[in-house]
């Protein structure tokens, strides 16, 4: 049992670190804040501007962003940064599967402190208006009446488009090959031009390609029909338990103080429920999220999860 004496220093040491806590927040921020993410133009780079316009204003503190072309350069820089919320980072799910491809200097769930999910995006199913195939269902029969000759592009080792093929090949058992490419848009135009029969690609880069007939859609990747595509049916809805969503969010060096990861996932979510955020998103071809911390904790551990077990799987590895 503690003495009088002992528990009174624990009791000033505790309400020294709450006072220090709060006056952290009611401090914070005062110098401006850079967010590390990834090329000028990507999609995590569009959440990090979204943030940098629409937060700035309500923390009283202009808010940069510093672009990497390398998203591990990215995730590395963020996380050697000072712990005490002027450096976040933006990044998609690339952020922590890479690490179950290669050694890492990182680690997502030991170097960083989850802010918020901000979005999720959904992929589309389609295929070159050459391939007869009008339903996923249409899709796997012809692909197991042609095994080892249906071709589907796809990007990066590790990325959206590679674990979402990945998984449909895996889940319903078909022999279709994979086609890669140096990007997303070469992928996509791949289809476009009829080198290959079909992708697994974001519905932002899909979407104005099936409005103009150069693409059938066959299905979202998503658990529920998304609002980016109505009408559109899942692919779970013909392949059950079938999901895969790409993910952005924002994060913290590990030992940020808890003060300032709510006062800033406080005014992120704040931004992001705003119609004008929402619609922003939504014609970027994503869904807003806008979850708290915790939800964002959980949903990354559970993702790390799921994609080790699917690259072990189908031994997917970067050359």
């Amino acid at each position: 049992m503690l003495k009088p004496r002992c528990l009174v220093s624990t009791f000033v040491k505790c309400m020294f670190m709450l006072s220090c806590g709060t006056a952290c927040a009611q401090s914070y921020p005062g110098k401006l804040i850079r967010i590390h993410t990834t090329s000028a133009g990507s999609g995590n780079d569009f959440i990090a501007r979204l943030i940098s316009n629409g937060v700035s204003g309500p923390l009283g503190q202009a808010i940069v962003v510093e672009n990497q072309r390398n998203p591990i350069l990215a995730a590395e820089s963020a996380a050697k940064a000072s712990p005490d919320g002027y450096t976040l980072m933006v990044h998609g799910g690339t952020v922590w599967i890479l690490p179950l491809l290669q050694k890492l200097s990182y680690d997502v769930v030991r170097d960083f402190l989850p802010i918020a999910l901000i979005s999720r995006d959904v992929s589309i199913v389609a295929v070159h208006p050459s391939i007869p195939a009008k339903s996923i269902k249409e899709l796997v029969a012809l692909a197991k009446a042609r095994p080892g000759e249906i071709n589907f592009s796809v990007a990066n080792p590790g990325g959206t488009a590679n674990l979402a093929t990945a998984l449909f090949k895996s889940m319903t058992g078909i022999n279709i090959v994979h086609v890669p490419y140096g990007g997303n848009p070469p992928a996509v135009t791949a289809v476009l031009g009829g080198e290959v029969h079909a992708a697994i690609m974001d519905a932002g880069l899909m979407k104005p390609h099936i409005a103009s007939g150069k693409l059938r859609a066959l299905a979202v990747t998503s658990a529920e029909p998304s609002v980016l595509v109505p009408g559109l049916p899942t692919l779970a809805a013909t392949v059950p338990g079938y999901e895969h969503v790409g993910m952005t969010g924002v994060w913290a060096p590990t030992k940020t103080p808890a003060a300032i990861i709510t006062r800033l996932n406080q005014e992120i979510v704040r931004y992001f429920n705003t119609a004008e955020a929402r619609e922003r998103i939504l014609s970027a071809g994503a869904e807003v999220v806008a979850s708290n911390p915790e939800q964002f904790a959980t949903i990354i551990k559970a993702d790390i999860v799921r994609k080790s077990k699917l690259i072990q799987e189908v031994g997917i590895t970067v050359q």
